[in-house]
Formats: C-alpha cells, sequence, structure tokens
C-alpha cells in the first residue's frame, strides 16, 4: 500500500496535534515540517524546512496541512494552490473577508482541492444532529437556541495581553466556530443582530455578546455567548469530544426547534408531536434520545483530508464555507459595535 506524503506547517500546539494523528495513520506519512523556528536536536525526527515554499519545492508531499498563525493561511493556502498540493488549512480560512475572498477565486480556478479546518464539522454528534433534521421530523425550523457560555482564567489573559484588546474577544475568538455548527444544522445565516458587555472584566474588550440571528428559511436564532460565565453550556464542555475539558454530559449547548419538534445538542434529546395534525402545547410529546458512536474530529477531518488528497470525496468545508463563518462572525462585531442589524447577503 502507497503511503500519503503529508506535511505539517507549524509546530506549535495544533500543529503537533495534527502530527500525532498522522503518525497513528498506517496509510499515511509524516515527510516534513516546516516553520521559521528550528527545532531542539531530535525534536519530532523528521525533515525540518524553514519555509513552505521549501517544503513544497523540495518535500513533494501529497498533501500539507497549515496550522499557522492566522495572518498566514490565505497567502499558504495560495502557495499551495500554486503547486498543486491538496491543503487543510486551520480556521479561520483567511485573517479577513477580502484575504479570503481572493483565496476563493484562486481555488475556483484551480483543481487542487482545499479543506478548511473547522474540524466540528466532521463531529458525530452534529452528523447525527443533521441526518434528524435531515428527516423531517421537526419539520419546518422556526426557532434556535444556543450558548457558548464558560470561564477563562486570569492567565489566560496574562499570557496574552492582546486578547484584552479589541478582537481578542470571544466573538472573533470563539464565534467562528459556533457559526459554523449552525449553519451546517440549520442553513444560511443572512443577517445579525448584537449587544456587547465589558462590565465583569472591565477590560477593552467585550466579554459578553448576546446575538440575534435571521436564517435564509426563515427561522430565528438567539446565541448567547460569554467567556466569564461559570457555566458549562459549551460545545467543549457537552460534547465530551476534548478531553483536556470536563464534560458535563447532562447539558445541552444548542436547541434547535421546527413546528413539529425540538433538538437538544449533543445529548440528542428528540421532542416531537406524533401526529402532526394534532399539534397543541395541551398534548403530550414522544420524547427519544437518539444514538451515535463517538469518535474524535480531528481523527474523522484527517481521515476525510485523505479522502480528498485521493479524489474520493470533496472538502466537506470548503473555502467558500469558511469565508461565510468569517463573514459572519465579522458581522456580528460590526452589529455588536453600532447596535444595527448587519445583512450577510448570500451573493
Amino acid at each position: 500500500m502507497k503511503r500519503l506524503r503529508l506535511a505539517v506547517a507549524g509546530t506549535g500546539l495544533m500543529g503537533r496535534r495534527h502530527i500525532e494523528l498522522i503518525r497513528q495513520r498506517a496509510d499515511c506519512e509524516l515527510i516534513g515540517v516546516a516553520d521559521p523556528v528550528p527545532l531542539p536536536p531530535g525534536d519530532l525526527n523528521v525533515a525540518h524546512y524553514s519555509e513552505l515554499a521549501q517544503l513544497l519545492a523540495q518535500g513533494r508531499p501529497d498533501g500539507v496541512i497549515l496550522a499557522t498563525p492566522n495572518a498566514l493561511h490565505a497567502r499558504q493556502a495560495g502557495q499551495c494552490i500554486e503547486a498543486g498540493v491538496a491543503v487543510l488549512v486551520e480556521k479561520p480560512v483567511a485573517h479577513s473577508v477580502e484575504e479570503g475572498r481572493q483565496l476563493l477565486a484562486a481555488a475556483q480556478a484551480s483543481a487542487t482541492p482545499v479543506l478548511v479546518g473547522h474540524h466540528r464539522a466532521h463531529s458525530p454528534v452534529l452528523a447525527r444532529a443533521r441526518e434528524i433534521i435531515a428527516t423531517g421530523v421537526l419539520g419546518d425550523l422556526v426557532a434556535v437556541q444556543g450558548s457558548a457560555l464558560f470561564y477563562k482564567p486570569a492567565d489566560y489573559f496574562d499570557a496574552a495581553p492582546w486578547r484584552q484588546q479589541p478582537g481578542g474577544g470571544p466573538v472573533l475568538i470563539n464565534m467562528i466556530h459556533e457559526v459554523g455548527n449552525l449553519r451546517s444544522l440549520c442553513g444560511e445565516i443572512i443577517a445579525v443582530q448584537a449587544m456587547q458587555s465589558n462590565a465583569a472584566r472591565g477590560f477593552a474588550v467585550e466579554d459578553t455578546v448576546s446575538v440575534g440571528l435571521r436564517f435564509a428559511n426563515g427561522a430565528l436564532g438567539s446565541f448567547l455567548l460569554s467567556d466569564c460565565a461559570s457555566s458549562a453550556r459549551s460545545w467543549e464542555q457537552t460534547s465530551g469530544e476534548n478531553p483536556d475539558y470536563p464534560c458535563y454530559d447532562d447539558e445541552d449547548c444548542y436547541v434547535i426547534c421546527g413546528k413539529g419538534g425540538s433538538l437538544a445538542i449533543p445529548t440528542l434529546r428528540l421532542k416531537y408531536h406524533a401526529e402532526p395534525g394534532n399539534r397543541s402545547w395541551w398534548r403530550p410529546m414522544q420524547v427519544t434520545v437518539e444514538h451515535f458512536e463517538r469518535q474524535d474530529p480531528l481523527v474523522a477531518q484527517l481521515a476525510h483530508f485523505c479522502q480528498v488528497i485521493q479524489g474520493k470525496a470533496a472538502p466537506l468545508v470548503s473555502v467558500h464555507d469558511g469565508l461565510r463563518n468569517l463573514i459572519i462572525v465579522e458581522a456580528i462585531a460590526q452589529a455588536a459595535l453600532t447596535g444595527q442589524v448587519v445583512p450577510t447577503p448570500l451573493a
């Protein structure tokens, strides 16, 4: 069996996690890493390149995973496209919407596949939730509630003081994950509105945000985001997919509601009217808990990337998807500053 030759750009925390997963696959071979910082002797035991261009020219990988700083994502993904090398670029797909648009144009003009690393899209619980919604048991979607409520400790801000300044708050750091999830579950978001507060910490950046969402299908959503709330109602603390966080499996962070029923996620508690023509809040609903096979989304994402490289699958999260997530997050930030409804048209 010919093994896929993979390389990783960026040897920080996320890059090393990708390296670990590559080395766990019998069908993959780590042929090199790119990072301007030299590796200590014996570290990783793999070819080291100071520049991505050097790795692409000399290493000749089948695929590259970009785990570099956000500001480099679009440019380096473009380098991979020019070299004809399949690329998995960590989210956000670009440092700005304009850079994202340029990368999208390059990707559309090329046959080189680009997968964007919104790894939650590969979550088995989200996949099962999408399947349940697609059956129509919820009926037409009408309302969505979501939350990402958690407490970031003081040393999180002490280690990187820029997180206390505009751009370092939960909207631009954390909300992009939630936008990707909600779009995959409920469809496109076409307008947003938001209010923000910094009353809890007093930093120059928001710590709590209330977001209103309008979906293309007519559904409305509300999302409460805070990095100073001692709560377990966040994806990290409810899904159990990241062992770095304690898990509270009795909590949910999303509730998707339709005319016929509702689905709580990630517990997958489903409530629905068995007789669609006889719905009423006076009548009891059927209650079930759906099941799924748990798997680390990063493991599933790498397996999918291998399929993409081999031409056996189209990228589950395309550059277009990554750009849409970025556009919506920037619109939420704008809405929070101005108090206005900010449209995010599809065109």
